[in-house]
């Protein structure tokens, strides 16, 4: 009899739980697919795969990681908003994603916050400023006291548009002319920088941490608004006279807009927890990422989806600002 009584509070109680909860319990029900706009191999992807695996250990269910690369992450990012809004197909989406495609394309096939919902930061970065060592400068205000007077005009290699965007940022700020080289990859936009090409550039760390180090080539500044841990005696370019400067990549999980809430709020938990083991965090830390947000000044707890979706809206203005005070085009 108490054995009857118990199973049938048991049924009256699971009967009382909010829907939410009852679908946060049975996720996930089949494999989850992580889509993202890279190749395989890079820092995102690696990124990717580390949660993917850790995901797929504790809830007992594959979760795969898709690379669909090209058109400036824009396939992917229409691959997901297109997918049924059950938390099994995500986006591992970059900044430059959400806030600046928007801006640059004039006819996007997603829309940054209506076909998505924010989920969690799960690494962010500073961008280096570097210069060949050959040009006389040792700080970024001697850079632009020397870019104002210099014939011909200094020439910066980009290989993104968050990397472009940085230098119009200060070409604007700093009322400088500096000309713009674009190039298909990192790697040939340092290889630029380091034979002569070019005399600067903004680059995420990795890349440039390691001709820093051979001598290749001078850092002069990080992008982020606090000093970088890796790098603590780099100055940031607030501190070197540009006192509003703030630029920091990242990379983002989404879901498509009409995901219940539950479901967004346990991939959040997980995710930001994930990323937050000092086993991961020193993974990353060699790719030159910080674990979730630390690079924006976010902290673990406050790794939130709504905290994503207040930095989106914030950098989406702003961005917004300098690229069409540039006319920046899509390459």
């Amino acid at each position: 009899m108490k054995a009857l009584t118990r199973s049938i509070l048991c049924a009256v109680g699971c009967m009382l739980l909010p829907v939410g909860s009852v679908l946060a319990q049975g996720y996930p029900s089949k494999p989850i697919q992580i889509v993202l706009g890279f190749p395989p191999g890079g820092s995102t992807d690696i990124l990717a795969r580390l949660v993917a695996q850790r995901l797929q250990a504790d809830w007992g269910q594959p979760v795969v990681v898709v690379n669909k690369p090209g058109a400036s992450t824009i396939i992917a990012a229409d691959f997901v908003a297109r997918s049924a809004a059950d938390g099994h197909t995500l986006l591992v989406g970059a900044s430059s994603t959400m806030t600046i495609n928007p801006v640059l394309y004039a006819k996007l096939p997603y829309h940054p916050t209506q076909d998505f919902t924010p989920i969690t930061i799960m690494g962010s970065f500073p961008l280096l400023l570097a210069v060949a060592p050959s040009l006389k400068v040792n700080s970024v205000r001697e850079l632009i006291s020397y870019a104002k007077t210099a014939s011909p005009p200094l020439n910066y290699s980009s290989a993104s548009t968050l990397f472009q965007l940085s230098a119009e940022m200060m070409k604007q700020m700093a009322s400088v002319d500096i000309t713009h080289i674009p190039y298909k990859g990192s790697i040939q936009a340092m290889t630029a920088l380091t034979q002569g090409d070019v005399q600067m550039l903004f680059l995420d760390p990795a890349p440039v941490l390691t001709q820093i180090k051979a001598g290749k080539a001078k850092g002069l500044a990080v992008t982020s608004p606090k000093r970088w841990s890796l790098l603590p005696d780099l100055p940031t370019m607030a501190e070197s006279g540009l006192p509003d400067y703030d630029v920091s990549g990242w990379i983002g999980l989404f879901a498509p807009t009409g995901t219940p809430p539950a479901i967004v709020d346990k991939l959040q938990k997980a995710v930001a927890a994930i990323v937050a083991e000092p086993a991961i965090r020193q993974r990353l830390e060699g790719l030159g990422i910080d674990a979730g947000g630390k690079t924006l000044g976010i902290e673990t707890a406050d790794n939130t989806a709504a905290r994503l979706a207040s930095v989106i809206e914030k950098e989406g203005a702003r961005y917004k600002k300098v690229i069409q005070t540039a006319n920046m085009k899509a390459e």
